[in-house]
C-alpha cells in the first residue's frame, strides 16, 4: 500500500471523525479541552468561528459528529459533543469584544440577503468584517428564520437565540424585517453586486387527496406553518385530543408544543415502523418522556368529519418488507382500520422546496423537486450573481448543513465580486501542527482513559414544563459534570506519528497498545494487508495507517486508526521515538483568507 504522508492535513483530518463529520467542521476535541480547563469563553469562541451559533447549536443540533465520536467504538455511548457546545454558551464570558471589526470604509460591493435564517446569518457574519454593506430580506419580524419559528422555546429559549442572532445583526446589517421579497427579478434591477437566496424549505407537505381533508380544513393544520403561527403568538391553544401525523423532528415538535398548549391526549402516528422514524432518538426520548404515545405502521386513510366538523382520523395497518438493497414497501395487513378519535390534527410528514417568488425567465435554472441547479462546491446558481444556501438549495436538512453552506457560499460571492473563479481559486485550509512531549513521560494534553459511561442531561420536571411553553426542557450540564463529561473525550487530534526510519522493530509499541492497532506485517494489497492485521478491521471505511518499508525487514507498521485511542503509550514506551504525538488542528478557511490563483 502507498505510505501515508505525516503531513498530509486531508487523511489526519478524517482521523478526527467527530470534526470531519461535523459539515461545518467544527475542532471538537481543541474546544472540549478548553471546557475541561474552564476556559468557557475561548471554548466558545473556537465554536463560533466554525458554526456561528454555539449557544443555539449546543441545544438543537442534530449532532452529526456523535455518531462519528471513536468514544462510541470503545463503548456503547459517544461524547456529549452537543451538550458540552451549551457549557461553552452557558459559561463564557464577554465576547462581542472578541469579534470581528466591522470597517467604517465600505468595499464599494453590495450584497442582498434573501431569507433571516442560519445561512444567510453566517454569510453575513463572513462578509461583513471583509467591509461588504449587506441588506438582509425576511418575512418576519426578527431574524433567526426557521431557528425561530419552527424549534419551540422548550427547547431553544428566545434569549439565546436573539443573543446570537444579535451578534451577527449587529455588524452593521441593514435588515429589512416585515419584508417578503415577491420577485427576484425586481431585487436584480437594483444595484446589488450579488444576491443569496437562504429562503429555506418554506412549504409543508400535505395530503389534499385524503378524504375529509377540505372538510375538515380548520382544524387540520400543517407543522411548519403551525409552530410559526405559535413562534410568533397567533397561536396560543389547541383541541384537547391531537394527532400528529408524521415521524420526524416537526413531528415531535408539534405533540410536545400541543401538550404545552392544551392538548390533554396528544398522540404521534407514523407509516413506518419505529427504527424508520427520521427524528433523531433523543427528541423522540424526549417525546416518549412527556407521555406522548407514538403508534408505528399506520398510514392515514380518511379525515373523518361529522357534521362539518373533524371527529376522527381513520388508519389502516401495514408491515414492512425490505428488499436486498434495503429499499422499504409497505404492505397491507388483512386488519380492520383504526379510528382514533381528535379535535386537531397537524400534518408533519416533510417539507418541500417553494420559489414562486423566482421567476423562471431570468437565467436561475429549476430541476427535480424544484431545486435550483447549483455548482455544489461553489453554490453558484446558472445565473452567475445568484448563491443559493441552506435548505433552499439542496433541500431540507438542518441548523449546522445550512452553516457550513453560509461559510462555503461566503467564500463564493467573495471571490467572485473580487473577479475571481468561485471554483478555482478558493482558499486553502489551515493546518497547525503541535508536538505534545515535554519530556520524558510527560505530555500537553491528559492521556488517560476515563472509563466513566456518558453522563446524562438534568431535565427539569415534566409538571413545570408541561405547563409552561417557555420553561426549557434541558437543564445542562453544570460545570463539574461538563468536566467529567470532557474527560471521556479521547482526544483524536492529537495523532500518534511515526517516523519509520528510527523503528528498530522491538515490537515494544505492539505489546503495549490497549486496542492491539499496531501491526508489523509484509507490505501487500490493503484487502490482504487488513486481514492481516493482529485485531480485526471491523471499519474498512476509515483509511489505515501505513509506513514505508522498514530498514530491517521490509516490513510496514500498520495502525488501524479505527480502534486507536490515541493514548500516547506507544510514544512513551518507544525506545528510539519513532512514535511521536502530534496535535493536528484543522481549520477551514473562510471568506477573505489567501486565495490560491494561478
Amino acid at each position: 500500500m502507498k505510505p501515508i504522508d505525516n503531513k498530509n492535513a486531508d487523511y489526519f483530518h478524517k482521523v478526527v471523525d467527530c470534526q470531519y463529520a461535523c459539515p461545518a467542521h467544527t475542532p471538537v476535541p481543541e474546544y472540549i479541552r478548553l471546557i475541561a480547563e474552564e476556559r468557557y469563553t475561548e471554548a466558545y469562541m473556537i465554536n463560533w468561528e466554525s458554526n456561528v451559533f454555539p449557544g443555539i447549536l449546543g441545544r438543537t443540533c442534530d449532532r452529526p459528529c456523535e455518531p462519528a465520536c471513536r468514544r462510541g467504538r470503545v463503548e456503547e455511548k459517544a461524547v456529549a459533543i452537543c451538550r458540552l457546545k451549551r457549557v461553552a454558551a452557558d459559561n463564557k464570558g464577554e465576547v462581542k469584544s472578541l469579534m470581528p471589526s466591522i470597517p467604517q470604509q465600505k468595499n464599494g460591493k453590495k450584497i442582498a440577503l434573501i431569507g433571516g435564517g442560519p445561512a444567510s446569518l453566517t454569510v453575513a457574519r463572513d462578509l461583513a468584517p471583509l467591509g461588504y454593506s449587506i441588506d438582509l430580506y425576511d418575512e418576519w419580524n426578527r431574524g433567526g428564520g426557521m431557528m425561530r419559528t419552527q424549534i419551540p422555546n422548550f427547547r431553544l429559549p428566545q434569549r439565546v437565540l436573539d443573543e446570537e442572532v444579535n451578534y451577527i445583526l449587529d455588524m452593521g446589517i441593514r435588515t429589512h424585517f416585515n419584508h417578503y421579497v415577491s420577485s427576484l427579478k425586481s431585487l436584480l434591477e437594483k444595484d446589488y453586486d450579488a444576491i443569496f437566496v437562504g429562503t429555506g424549505a418554506p412549504k409543508g407537505r400535505d395530503l389534499p387527496k385524503l378524504k375529509g381533508r377540505k372538510e375538515g380544513d380548520s382544524n387540520i393544520h400543517i407543522g411548519i406553518e403551525w409552530l410559526a403561527g405559535v413562534a410568533f403568538e397567533h397561536i396560543d391553544t389547541i383541541g384537547k385530543r391531537v394527532i400528529v401525523l408524521g415521524g420526524g423532528n416537526t413531528a415531535m415538535d408539534c405533540c410536545r408544543t400541543s401538550r404545552r398548549l392544551g392538548g390533554e391526549e396528544v398522540c404521534v402516528v407514523v407509516r413506518s415502523p419505529f427504527k424508520d422514524m427520521k427524528a433523531s432518538p433523543w427528541e423522540i426520548e424526549d417525546a416518549q418522556r412527556e407521555q406522548i404515545p407514538i403508534y408505528n405502521n399506520m398510514p392515514p386513510k380518511e379525515f373523518v368529519v361529522e357534521d362539518g366538523k373533524l371527529v376522527g382520523v381513520l388508519f389502516g395497518k401495514v408491515r414492512a418488507e425490505y428488499d436486498a438493497q434495503g429499499k422499504r414497501t409497505l404492505i397491507p395487513l388483512d386488519e380492520p382500520d383504526v379510528l382514533l378519535p381528535c379535535d386537531d390534527v397537524i400534518i408533519a410528514i416533510g417539507q418541500d422546496n417553494a420559489c414562486p417568488w423566482i421567476e423562471r425567465d431570468i437565467g436561475v435554472e429549476f430541476g427535480l423537486w424544484d431545486l435550483p441547479i447549483l455548482n455544489q462546491k461553489t453554490f453558484q446558481s446558472t445565473l452567475p450573481k445568484v448563491f443559493f444556501g441552506g435548505d433552499a438549495a439542496f433541500g431540507p436538512e438542518n441548523v449546522i448543513t445550512a452553516v457550513a453552506h453560509g461559510h462555503q457560499a461566503a467564500i463564493s460571492i467573495d471571490l467572485f465580486c473580487k473577479g475571481l473563479d468561485p471554483e478555482q481559486d478558493r482558499p486553502e485550509n489551515i493546518l497547525e501542527i503541535t508536538r505534545q512531549k515535554m519530556g520524558i513521560h510527560e505530555w500537553i494534553y491528559q492521556n488517560d482513559i476515563d472509563e466513566h459511561g456518558r453522563y446524562k442531561v438534568p431535565h427539569e420536571k415534566l409538571e413545570k414544563t408541561l405547563n409552561d411553553l417557555h420553561v426549557e426542557v434541558e437543564l445542562g450540564f453544570d460545570v463539574k459534570v461538563a468536566y467529567q463529561e470532557a474527560m471521556r473525550c479521547l482526544n483524536c487530534d492529537v495523532q500518534t506519528i511515526f517516523e519509520w526510519d528510527k523503528c528498530i522493530e522491538c515490537d515494544a509499541c505492539m505489546d503495549i497498545c490497549p486496542t492491539l492497532c499496531i501491526s508489523f506485517v509484509p507490505d501487500a494489497e490493503e484487502e490482504e494487508l487488513r486481514n492481516n492485521l493482529v485485531a480485526p478491521s471491523i471499519h474498512p471505511d476509515q483509511e489505515l495507517y501505513v509506513s514505508r518499508p522498514l530498514k530491517a525487514t521490509a516490513r510496514v507498521m500498520v495502525k488501524d486508526e479505527d480502534v486507536c485511542l490515541h493514548c500516547g503509550l506507544c510514544a512513551e514506551r518507544c525506545p528510539t521515538a519513532a512514535w511521536d504525538m502530534q496535535k493536528y488542528l484543522y481549520k477551514e478557511s473562510k471568506a477573505g483568507a489567501r486565495y490560491v490563483t494561478a
